[in-house]
């Protein structure tokens, strides 16, 4: 674990504004907030070459969320931006909905242990049905339930592109199952959902049995 924090975060930005040559910058385990976050934000609107960030487990907030998403609609070049376990909660969770719907590269998400809640799973539910360009979302630990499971299962059924969904260790029970399980009746195009460590019990797993049965994945 480092202890790179805002300051340390201004010096990599003002750095990543006139670099050409890295593609992956690994920021994970420090003491970054909505400062720092901001500092890489301005450097990703200007940068030409970072194709991975990862901001694990660092503390940017719901604010530093506002800032990343300011330069994801801007940004033509990052494609992987790892935002786990950095308390952004649903506000933050709009905020990168809002960028989701207008980024035209970014194509891996994370966004684990936000505590973004359903209201966060609606947010990007909402994106998911307007994007064509993300492959892979993990939303692992982050307190969604039967309402938040039904927003995404509705963005399955419009969303053409995403492949792999990560529901894991969330409170999705069997209605919330019921509603996915809707999704991946009409979804031809995911090929990955983690469930584990839900509230789902055998008539969840019913749902999901049927619809497997009939979902047709090419």
């Amino acid at each position: 674990m480092n202890q790179i924090e805002d300051k340390g975060a201004q010096y990599l930005g003002e750095a990543l504004q006139k670099n050409t040559k890295l593609t992956r910058l690994e920021l994970s385990w420090n003491k970054i907030g909505a400062q720092g976050a901001q500092y890489l934000s301005e450097a990703l609107q200007k940068n030409t070459k970072l194709t991975r960030l990862d901001l694990s487990w660092n503390k940017i907030g719901a604010q530093g969320a506002q800032y990343l998403s300011e330069a994801l609609q801007k940004n033509t070049i990052l494609t992987t931006l790892h935002l786990s376990d950095n308390d952004i909660g649903d506000k933050g969770a709009q905020y990168v909905g809002e960028a989701l719907q207008k980024n035209a590269i970014l194509t891996k998400l994370n966004v684990r242990g936000n505590d973004i809640g359903d209201k966060g799973a609606q947010y990007l539910g909402e994106a998911l049905q307007k994007n064509t360009i993300l492959t892979e979302l993990n939303v692992f630990e982050n307190d969604i339930g039967d309402k938040g499971a039904q927003y995404l299962g509705e963005a399955l059924q419009k969303n053409t592109k995403l492949t792999e969904l990560g529901l894991s260790s969330n409170q999705i029970g069997d209605k919330g199952a019921q509603y996915l399980s809707e999704a991946l009746q009409k979804n031809t195009i995911l090929t990955e959902l983690n469930v584990g460590n839900n509230q789902i019990g055998d008539k969840g797993a019913q749902y999901l049995g049927e619809a497997l049965q009939k979902n047709t994945v090419r």
